[in-house]
């Protein structure tokens, strides 16, 4: 018996001994996955931050389709934890509509005569084939006789497209070269970009590099037209901008009209980018417009916050102040791209929306989602600007 119940003892061990084995087998190999997940994650996202800059070189389309192949690589659980400086799950992840619907304008055959729309571009899909798109097509229409061909200022963001999507776009000096290539005479350089800013400089810039190519080059108005010298100084494309948006808005949130949305208590906010440059007065400008129209529930903001009568809490004030309960917000920007979506109309507490409903000083937030672009007065804005280029090109 008692070599019996030693044996049996015996058996208990081993079988305790090897079920604690393999437990210790199991949690190793838990942590070895998760070790090994993490590594490949982090693989992609060193790849997508070295396609996270501004200057393109020779590499540049073989890192965008290493990163898209090493992403595809992943399983779902290791995509979630992609981080880097700039990776996240969202930048191959999010769904922003079908990129095949989109015209990148790069072909060649152009001919001599070219309207080059430069933007500073939007990896959202959608918003680019709505808004740079409807730009890009009014202008073609009127101008039946110019190649219409288009070019980012953003090479962050035509690395985002490209490796995503597999769209390319050109940047302004592969659009330069392309139409010098194709032997262009004439160019007119039609920027969609708000103002004169850091962005329209760097466009000017470069359109100096390539003025003995072609016979004449002429870069025709951004959308508020000229700065001017102060807050006051206003002009007619800032009252058609600010006529056109106001209306939209209106329409948008269901009122036959600006003055029916005042009375209903509702105000509107536009959110823009905002700049250190000195053409940020023209935000200033846009208020002054605003208050000329009497556009008493219409008010501009910027995610910069410059200048800083622009910023969140200064605008959060100044609605609250002027009694109205219900604010649509809505963004003073060509693209409703990343700004649109997540800076004003995100889930973050650091977003305009969860910023004002955290104040508890409002009824109702409402975001509208769209850029600038779509709104047609705005397409026959550029489009006169261009007409009016084309004046300066005959000269």
């Amino acid at each position: 018996m008692k070599k019996k119940v030693c044996s049996t003892a015996n058996y208990f061990t081993a079988v305790m001994a090897g079920v604690l084995s393999l437990s210790l087998m199991a949690g190793c190999s838990k942590k070895d996955v998760a070790v090994n997940n993490k590594a490949e994650a982090d693989k992609v996202a060193a790849l997508i931050d070295a396609i996270y800059v501004q200057d393109w070189t020779d590499k540049t389309d073989e890192q965008c389709s290493q990163a898209k192949k090493a992403w595809d690589a992943l399983t779902d659980e290791q995509k979630e934890l992609v981080k880097g400086e700039n990776a996240d799950p969202e930048y191959f992840g999010r769904n922003t509509g079908d990129a095949s619907l989109d015209n990148p304008l790069n072909q060649d055959g152009i001919g001599e005569n070219e309207i080059l729309v430069v933007s500073f571009g939007t990896s959202f899909n959608d918003s680019r084939i709505q808004d740079i798109g409807s730009v890009e097509k009014a202008l073609q229409a009127e101008n039946p006789d110019w190649s219409v061909r288009r070019a980012f200022t953003s090479q962050i963001i035509i690395n985002h497209i490209q490796a995503r999507d597999n769209e390319k776009i050109d940047n302004m000096k592969q659009a330069f070269e392309r139409a010098v290539a194709n032997g262009v005479k004439n160019l007119i350089v039609q920027p969609t970009h708000l103002m004169h800013g850091a962005e329209y400089d760097e466009l000017s810039e470069t359109a100096k590099e390539y003025e003995d190519k072609f016979d004449s080059i002429v870069i025709a108005e951004p959308l508020l037209g000229q700065v001017g010298k102060n807050a006051a100084s206003i002009n007619a494309d800032k009252m058609t901008v600010a006529q056109a948006i106001t209306e939209q808005a209106a329409r948008n949130a269901g009122f036959a009209s600006r003055n029916e949305a005042d009375e209903n208590g509702v105000a509107f906010v536009f959110m823009g980018h905002g700049t250190s440059h000195t053409a940020k007065v023209s935000y200033s400008q846009m208020k002054t417009q605003m208050a000329q129209l009497e556009y008493d529930n219409v008010f501009i903001g910027t995610v910069e916050g410059e200048p800083e009568e622009t910023a969140c809490e200064n605008i959060m004030e100044d609605v609250k102040n002027a009694g109205y309960k219900q604010v649509v917000l809505r963004p003073l920007m060509v693209v409703a791209g990343d700004h649109a979506n997540n800076d004003m109309a995100g889930d973050d507490d650091d977003s305009w929306k969860s910023m004002f409903t955290a104040k508890k000083d409002f009824d109702t937030i409402t975001c509208q989602i769209e850029g600038l672009g779509r709104i047609p007065a705005i397409q026959q804005l550029y489009v006169a600007h261009t007409a009016e280029a084309k004046k300066n090109e005959a000269r």
